[in-house]
């Protein structure tokens, strides 16, 4: 069902699961210090080489432009294509945006912050997503969304005010769904590093509230 972007679930459509195919999860939360909307997915047997493939240039794009570094008062219009590149490479893309403005204890989908034409440039303290997909009729459907926060960058020429993105969803990606061979090493020390704040900021939470399974699974989902 997952193959359809804003799939809605009916008693009529819902079936189950089964470990032989993708499963996507759009989750999300309303707290009194910020709300969240993180999408995952993932494949609990053994995905197929187009399966992975196009997972990997999702999340390629979900990294290229969580890592941008671009001038103040840019409008994401302008930066966008950053998240569609790994896919465009292979004839691949997504018919949605790929980010929006995200309130704080307010609405999950907020005006005016995002990538679309019609969105306000970019400044430091905005929250937005960034979630890149691919979806194939019938099939599959792949989402990765994470809550990024625009702050200031430090560059070579320390020259201001430069921005970029501060990722600040902490939930590890599917490693069965990862082609190793596909990613830049840039993308890989990206990704090492993300899983090391991770580990850093959730795993001593989880101790605390003795989640020891939880623990377990988080270490071994966030090894380098």
């Amino acid at each position: 069902n997952a193959a359809l972007a804003h799939y809605s679930p009916s008693n009529g459509s819902s079936r189950t699961l089964s470990a032989r195919e993708m499963y996507l999860f759009d989750t999300g939360g309303q707290y009194l210090d910020g709300t969240t909307d993180i999408t995952r997915t993932v494949h609990w047997g053994e995905p197929t080489l187009l399966q992975k493939e196009a997972y990997t240039r999702v999340l390629m794009g979900n990294i290229d432009l969580s890592r941008l570094v671009f001038p103040s008062n840019t409008g994401g219009r302008t930066v966008e294509s950053f998240a569609r590149r790994a896919l465009w490479d292979v004839g691949l893309n997504y018919g949605h945006g790929t980010g929006h403005g995200i309130g704080n204890f307010l609405s999950v989908h907020e005006w005016p912050v995002g990538f679309q034409s019609n969105n306000v440039p970019l400044e430091a303290g905005m929250f937005t997503s960034i979630e890149p997909g691919y979806y194939q009729d019938g099939e599959f459907g792949i989402r990765i969304e994470d809550v990024a926060l625009v702050v200031e960058a430090q560059t070579e020429s320390g020259e201001k005010p430069f921005l970029t993105f501060e990722v600040v969803s902490l939930v590890p990606y599917d490693r069965n769904l990862i082609d190793l061979s596909l990613l830049s090493p840039e993308q890989i020390r990206y990704l090492n590093s993300y899983y090391e704040r991770i580990r850093a900021q959730v795993g001593p939470e989880l101790r605390r509230q003795q989640l020891e399974e939880e623990y377990a699974w988080l270490q071994e989902s966030t090894e380098p």
